[in-house]
């Protein structure tokens, strides 16, 4: 060996990792991961944070309550976020969008990672808010697990089937994205909330199920919606149409429509899931 060889040091080799880790995400990869944590954190904590008021000995918010707030908070935060990360809250989303390449594998793990950290951060700041309120919005089958796997298949079927409709599709009108999806939860919780628990989202419930020590059919609530957001995200992009010409989006980066054609562009379309 050269005496004039520079011999590696364990700096450089911790360098060489950092190099080939930036090298496979954007500069901006980390303000989309803390966005997701942000979102979830806000969705958890308001959606269950209501649950837990409504399933106490005075109950101070309705099932209606429930289930408007948990939609309402999906539009805000979509609102908010959604042209940073895509605004995915959810693991089962973040996992069907890669399954049909609109969002990359190799990040499938960091947003998942984000969202069970807001999720489980929200469950327990609730946990210290609500004492003494043991039932933290934990979901879990009110009659039997099959019934209940079954309605999460479908309500998180038809929130992905409208997601994947406003969120992929350059043909819908992204500007209502998060009216859509919203309304697609609120009313999916409508119909679930007394079956379910209307999770849709495996991170809503394993946050607030670790904070209450409540497992009771937890796996409902990982199969379920994993099942459904892939079925609905299969079924919209085998029936869409298509045009070559048109740009996707697999978030809710709103498009703006052309003022001199009929043409719709992207606004971000390097902000897509990615």
């Amino acid at each position: 060996m050269s005496l004039l060889q520079r011999v590696e040091t364990p700096e450089d080799h911790q360098l060489n990792i950092a190099n080939v880790f930036w090298a496979h995400y954007p500069p901006d990869f980390l303000r989309k991961v803390v966005a997701e944590v942000v979102a979830t954190f806000v969705l958890v904590f308001v959606s269950c944070g209501c649950a837990a008021l409504g399933a106490s000995d005075e109950p101070k918010v309705s099932q209606l309550g429930i289930s408007v707030a948990s939609g309402l908070i999906v539009t805000v935060m979509i609102y908010a976020v959604g042209h940073i990360s895509g605004a995915h809250m959810n693991p089962a989303v973040t996992i069907a969008f890669a399954t049909v390449r609109h969002f990359p594998w190799k990040q499938v793990p960091f947003y998942a990672v984000a969202q069970f950290t807001g999720s489980i951060a929200a469950s327990f700041a609730l946990k210290t808010l609500l004492q003494p309120i043991e039932n933290l919005g934990t979901t879990t089958p009110s009659g039997t697990d099959l019934q209940a796997l079954i309605m999460e298949i479908i309500v998180t079927f038809i929130m992905m089937f409208v997601t994947s409709a406003v969120a992929t599709d350059s043909k819908a009108v992204g500007e209502l994205a998060g009216i859509a999806v919203g309304s697609a939860v609120c009313i999916n919780s409508i119909l679930a909330g007394p079956i379910s628990g209307g999770s849709m989202n495996p991170a809503r419930t394993i946050g607030p199920a670790l904070a209450s020590n409540t497992y009771k059919g937890i796996w409902v609530y990982i199969v379920g919606p994993i099942t459904g957001t892939l079925l609905g995200v299969m079924c919209y992009s085998f029936i869409r149409a298509t045009n070559e010409q048109d740009k996707e989006i697999s978030s809710f980066g709103f498009r703006r429509m052309m003022s001199n054609s009929g043409h719709v562009t992207v606004k971000d379309p390097e902000s897509s899931f990615n």
